[in-house]
């Protein structure tokens, strides 16, 4: 049961960030192409894609003592199957200078994201949609294709990238009564946006907001955003909350998004790994 937040003070919003994304990489349990490890010490999963959101740690409460060699044995892990790896640390990380320990053992300060929260009760109507842009649940097979190969498009990440996200999506299913819930944008008939809404931690998070690169600037994210938000609101949530890329960050405080954290992004890469293989 995922107990509707109600507080939007800004700890617990905070909370709730991470808390949401957590969840969200906690369904890679469900996908057979992942190994889920879910310990007391971090979350994390591995695969044999190699790209790094696959193979990513999270939620990290390492004793001081032990953090240098709690990294290198995730470095081994990956480095065993040739993949490369994305930490992510944020306000719940500990200790708070393992950003520092990363990048001594080999990890890049790839980016740092704005963690964003809405209060929904208090934020705008959903804007008007963009002449021509009809947005959809997706809800079978063929449609979570297309949603898949315009997600890679939009960020700009090869084919292969596009054909796991199918593989973990399919698994996942397309019940009406489930949490998670992607939408797609279609322009004049032709798919060109997509977005996630992921209900946890008693909050709505928006992920996988994407549109090809002839169908930007013309509100087409912020309509993909709305959509999931529109929906959650609809059933009584509070509180919106994403992650943002530098390139979103106004298209969300059009929408009412403030700015309450940061996660950073590591990332970790073997010299041997040859990201177009797959």
């Amino acid at each position: 049961m995922n107990e509707i937040l109600h507080d939007v003070a800004a700890p617990a919003l905070v909370t709730a960030i991470e808390a949401n994304q957590f969840e969200f990489f906690s369904w890679f349990r469900r996908w057979p192409q992942a190994e889920l490890h879910d310990e007391r010490t971090m979350l994390w999963s591995i695969t044999d894609i190699p790209f790094p959101i696959f193979n990513s740690v999270l939620r990290a409460r390492i004793a001081p003592g032990r953090v240098d060699a709690v990294i290198e044995e995730a470095i081994a892990r990956c480095r065993s199957r040739n993949v490369p790896m994305l930490w992510w640390v944020g306000p719940a990380t500990q200790p708070a200078d393992l950003g520092s320990h990363l990048k001594t053992c080999g990890f890049v300060h790839d980016a740092d994201l704005p963690g964003m929260a809405v209060d929904l009760s208090t934020s705008g109507g959903d804007p008007a949609l963009p002449p021509g842009l009809v947005i959809l649940p997706v809800t079978d097979v063929e449609t979570l294709r297309r949603w898949c190969e315009v997600l890679a498009a939009g960020f700009g990440m090869p084919a292969f990238v596009g054909r796991a996200f199918f593989g973990f999506f399919s698994c996942l299913g397309f019940e009406t009564d489930s949490p998670l819930r992607n939408y797609i944008g279609l322009l004049n008939g032709k798919p060109v946006a997509t977005s996630t809404l992921f209900l946890a931690a008693g909050v709505a998070g928006i992920y996988d907001v994407a549109a090809i690169r002839d169908a930007r600037q013309k509100g087409i994210g912020a309509a993909m955003t709305a959509r999931g938000l529109g929906d959650a609101r609809a059933m009584g949530y509070r509180a919106g909350i994403l992650q943002s890329s530098a390139m979103g960050v106004d298209v969300y405080r059009k929408l009412g998004f403030r700015e309450y954290c940061t996660i950073g992004h590591y990332l970790w890469t073997s010299e041997r790994v040859d990201p177009g293989r797959a």
